[in-house]
């Protein structure tokens, strides 16, 4: 399989998700699989970067920006047959909905709590935001893959069904007790009698660091020759490192350093209340630590209380320092430090792989990829259709969404293709806004289709493409330019096609009042586009403040109730059972009196089109519905 993982950390930063990712594409690569890491940042072991910003006040975080035109380019001429989310950033969101939009499989995977970390931040009251960002993505994936049973149940709360477990594994040749070092310890202050405990991750707000000190504190009034050793580093290492003199901290470690500090301790103390797995349990038990944690994730799973560790319930801070002050004497518990082990050997990494892969796997074959009689992979086909009517594009603004059209018009293969209107916006390019490559390509894709698809092309003229209006009717090979157009479909019927700006009096009477009311609605989409990006922060949906002020305004909805029945007249008048029109920016689908009223929207806000399909049958689609409806039909 071709695969992509999309993610904000992986290797060489030291953290959980970025160890696992790191094992999982090494395992995928092992066998036989083409696999791409595309990772906020610069990384060396990356194969792609998307730009990235540091979490303020937590350099060690970085949150990756969204991506979707690099995304889009890349998995147009490479497409994946499955993609891997493994971070919730604007990347992974972008990530998941550039996908989306293509058909390709999706899968996310579940690695941090960040909601629960909002109590540690003191923004507690943002937990209900930040969960229903993190619904918001993961929703969108085929499947969710999340490390425990605990984060599992949690999902399927939440309402996402299609989470399954995958566990971790731990590198048992790598944590071993043999790697114990006696000079290590020694630097320690540690004779071979001291017991050392130890605590290893991050050192930041959400790890508990506060109880685990506390334990060292009593641990250190019961035996006053035991050492205390921190291994990692974060946000808050330095205030405790200038308030605790008497415990180590020894920075970040990794590979065999690690596993030397990790054997060469007697316990380790794992106090976080917010994590998914755990990586650190299985590590330190692998090394033949006594390892004390709450009863949850990794602990939960692996830790039988009094056999091959301690737990306790998780939150119970009295419970925790109780049993923190029997493990001053170490002498009972060496058994637990050999069943430590033993429960850990069959943990292999190779498994868990086996189970990414097959998840994988699974997700990839929603949609099966269509081979010639060589075993080549063939381009997807097109949905096919008789005619397909567009409007109101707005080619030269900033809110024109050129990219999803391209992508609907490389998606669909039709006889007729019937712009009406509006495409190109003379008025904003006369007020000086810029036209951009991304609006060339729409050119460039009608052209193509014309050429190699023997597409016809009726390009109505709209107000604010109204320069052509002095050239018309114009024909010029496979593409006429005209005022209005009798459609007549496969079942008999006929259609009058209009743009609808002649029904309009502000537009066709006062058109320098209908400039000024084109510039402000321009002004409002400007404020709506950064409004929403506030909003997809806080995980909601798009939503459109001029809609909402057209569906309240009374005087709005009149209009537009009035606009439809004047075009129900001229349809009379023109002796059709229907019409099709554009101009207002509402999609309509209904029966206006005994006349088909038919409103192909637009691709500013709606991203909406009329489709004619091969019986006759006519149908109003948006964009995100439909391109989902072409990846199913060809799952085959």
């Amino acid at each position: 399989m071709r695969i992509d993982i999309i993610t904000d950390t992986f290797a060489p930063d030291i953290n959980g998700v970025a160890m696992t990712l790191g094992r999982l594409s090494s395992g995928l690569i092992q066998g036989g699989h083409l696999v791409t890491v595309i990772c906020s940042g610069e990384k060396p072991t990356s194969s792609t970067s998307i730009s990235a910003i540091a979490l303020p006040g937590y350099k060690e975080v970085r949150i990756g920006l969204p991506g979707p035109f690099k995304l889009r380019k890349r998995w147009l001429k490479k497409r994946p047959d499955v993609i891997y989310v493994a971070t919730e950033s604007p990347l992974g969101i972008s990530a998941v909905s550039v996908a989306g939009a293509l058909g390709i499989p999706v899968t996310t995977g579940f690695h941090t709590n960040f909601h629960q970390y909002m109590e540690q931040y003191k923004l507690k009251a943002l937990q209900p935001a930040a969960m229903s960002y993190l619904r918001h993505i993961h929703s969108r994936a085929n499947a969710t893959m999340a490390p425990s049973v605990e984060v599992i149940d949690m999902l399927k709360k939440e309402g996402i069904e299609h989470a399954h477990l995958l566990g971790r594994g731990v590198d048992t040749q790598l944590f071993k007790p043999s790697r114990r070092d006696e000079a290590l310890r020694a630097s320690w202050g540690a004779d071979p009698e001291s017991p050392v405990y130890l605590l290893v991750g991050r050192v930041a707000a959400e790890k508990n660091i506060p109880l685990v000190m506390r334990s060292f504190e009593l641990l250190r009034a019961a035996r006053p020759t035991a050492r205390f050793v921190v291994v990692g580093d974060g946000p808050v290492r330095e205030n405790w490192q200038a308030q605790q003199l008497w415990v180590h901290f020894a920075g970040v470690q990794r590979g065999e350093e690690l596993a030397r500090h990790y054997a060469s301790a007697d316990v380790l103390l794992f106090p976080s209340e917010t994590e998914t797995f755990g990586n650190v349990v299985l590590e330190g038990m692998a090394s033949g630590l006594v390892v004390l944690a709450y009863r949850y994730a990794a602990a939960a799973q692996y830790i039988e209380h009094g056999v091959n560790g301690l737990v306790v319930e998780k939150g119970d801070e009295a419970a925790w320092l109780q049993q923190c002050a029997e493990l001053a004497d170490l002498t009972p518990l060496a058994p637990l430090r050999e069943a430590a082990v033993a429960a850990v050997e069959p943990l292999s990494w190779d498994r868990v792989v086996e189970r990414f892969e097959s998840i994988l796997a699974s997700t990839a074959r929603t949609r099966e990829p269509m081979l010639d009689h060589q075993g080549k992979r063939l381009r997807p086909e097109k949905f096919s259709c008789r005619t397909v009517f567009l409007s109101d594009v707005h080619l030269g603004t900033p809110e024109s969404k050129a990219d999803e059209l391209v992508s609907f018009l490389k998606h669909i293969h039709c006889e007729t293709l019937v712009l009406n209107g509006d495409i190109i916006d003379g008025w904003a390019l006369r007020r000086g806004t810029r036209w951009s490559n991304r609006h060339s390509r729409v050119i460039r894709t009608i052209l193509k289709i014309m050429e190699k698809e023997r597409t016809e092309v009726i390009y109505l003229r709209g107000n604010h493409d109204d320069i052509l209006e002095r050239f018309l009717p114009l024909t010029f090979g496979s593409i006429r330019i005209v005022k209005e157009y009798l459609h007549r479909c496969a079942q008999g019927r006929r259609y009058l096609v209009i743009h609808g700006d002649g029904f309009d009096s502000v537009a066709t009477n006062h058109r320098w009042l209908a400039m000024l009311g084109a510039f402000g609605y321009d002004s409002l989409l400007s404020l709506n586009r950064v409004y929403n990006k506030l909003r997809a922060m806080l995980g909601q949906e798009y939503y459109s403040v001029s809609k909402a002020i057209k569906n309240k305004v009374k005087s709005a909805v009149s209009f537009v109730d009035k606009y439809e029945l004047q075009l129900q007249k001229l349809a009379h008048q023109k002796n059709c059972e229907g019409i099709i029109c554009g101009h207002i920016h509402t999609p309509a689908d209904k029966q206006v009196g005994d006349i088909h009223y038919l409103n192909s929207g637009d691709w500013v806000e709606s991203l909406s089109a009329i489709i004619e399909h091969h019986d006759g049958r006519m149908e109003l689609v948006y964009y995100q519905e439909f391109m989902h409806r072409v990846a199913d039909s060809l799952r085959g």
